[in-house]
């Protein structure tokens, strides 16, 4: 067998969001006799997570934060000697490129930025000073790994860094998954009796920024035109009880179903009438993509450059004219209207596999040979 190239991925955890889940699937695809994978944690591995073949040696750095991660992290790389360092998350990233003088020679470093820079700056997720931490990091990667054009144009801008250092790579689809799920028998949510009428599905963690406010608040006008419709929310975060008692004000409880954590996703996509991305702000939701994969007609704010670029003017898909529960209310009574009971599209999206972002590592790695 010829030597394989040694990668370490990284992640601050697995389990409980898109890039983790992405990075997962990168884990698993990429081709095990051409790379020996590594995936380091920041904390401890998630039992919850997501689960990786035995040839994917995982590394938990036990450090509660990034920053905390930086002595176990250059232990981990002295003693591993990867040819490619590739990192999920932007702490982790910041902390990457931070270390790279302290690694060893002929490391390509990659780092995968996984949301619309400007946008999480405007938000106010993140410290005011992070916008000078892109500039004065991310042009000492060898590659960035964006998922649209249009993040790339945002990140170089934001960033001060050439668009030919980016790599429009759209997030990698576990198509086989997902195609296993549509044909299995459809999952229920709780014991009780299942809802009559159109089912609305939307996936996410229960955050700000994910916009369930807005789609709850939507329902509302929705129900006017279609009352028995009703809506599953899966996911979980700091916003859950908030959203439950939005929820009771707006009096929708027996219309609004909360799922929780799903490992799964795409295992409700069979009961779906209507997939809704209701976000303030994303970069490509990986939901999205697996949500478009299974032909579910799909409804969304413009949540960012790419998530237009990819939905306008698509058969099976409706933009909401702004991010704003009236306007999100108005595509998904139009989408109600167009659609016939259970219709799936053929949406044809082009996703990344295993092979793209191979080429994609390969070319980071002869940057620096």
């Amino acid at each position: 067998m010829a030597q394989r190239t040694k990668i370490l991925l990284l992640l601050s955890h697995l389990g409980g969001g898109g890039a983790e889940h992405v990075m997962a699937l990168l884990a698993r695809g990429l081709s095990q006799e051409k790379y020996e994978v590594h995936l380091g944690l920041v904390g401890q591995a998630d039992k919850r997570g997501e689960s990786l073949p035995p040839w994917v040696s995982i590394h938990a750095l036990g450090a509660g934060r990034a920053r905390a991660a930086a002595f176990p992290l250059l232990r981990l790389i002295w003693r591993l000697r990867p040819e490619v360092v590739l990192s999920g998350a932007v702490e982790v990233s910041f902390l990457v490129l931070m270390l790279r003088p302290l690694f060893p020679p002929k490391i390509a470093v990659l780092v995968r930025q996984n949301a619309t820079v400007s946008s999480v700056l405007a938000f106010g997720q993140l410290p005011r000073f992070t916008r000078l931490l892109f500039r004065l990091l991310y042009r000492h990667s060898d590659r960035v790994i964006c998922q649209s054009q249009a993040m790339a144009k945002d990140l170089a801008q934001v960033a001060g860094i050439s668009e030919d250092q980016i790599a429009v790579l759209p997030n990698p689809v576990d198509l086989d998954g997902i195609r296993a799920a549509m044909k299995a028998p459809v999952a229920r949510i709780g014991s009780g009796p299942q809802l009559p009428g159109a089912k609305l599905l939307a996936i996410g963690r229960l955050s700000r920024e994910k916009g369930f406010d807005l789609l709850l608040e939507a329902m509302l006008a929705v129900r006017e035109r279609f009352p028995e419709v009703n809506l599953i929310l899966a996911g979980a975060g700091r916003e859950q009880e908030a959203l439950k008692s939005l929820c009771g004000e707006l009096k929708l409880e027996t219309a609004v179903q909360f799922a929780g954590y799903v490992d799964r996703p795409y295992a409700l996509f069979s009961e779906a009438t209507l997939f809704v991305l209701p976000s303030r702000h994303e970069g490509m939701p990986n939901v999205l993509l697996e949500a478009a994969a299974a032909g579910l007609p799909l409804v969304a704010t413009p949540a960012s450059g790419g998530v237009v670029d990819l939905l306008r003017g698509r058969p099976g898909a409706w933009l909401a004219a702004e991010i704003t529960a009236q306007a999100l209310a108005e595509a998904i009574v139009q989408a109600l209207e167009a659609i016939r009971p259970g219709e799936r599209f053929r949406h044809e999206f082009f996703h990344s596999s295993p092979p793209a972002m191979e080429r994609a590592i390969e070319g980071g790695k002869h940057e620096v040979i």
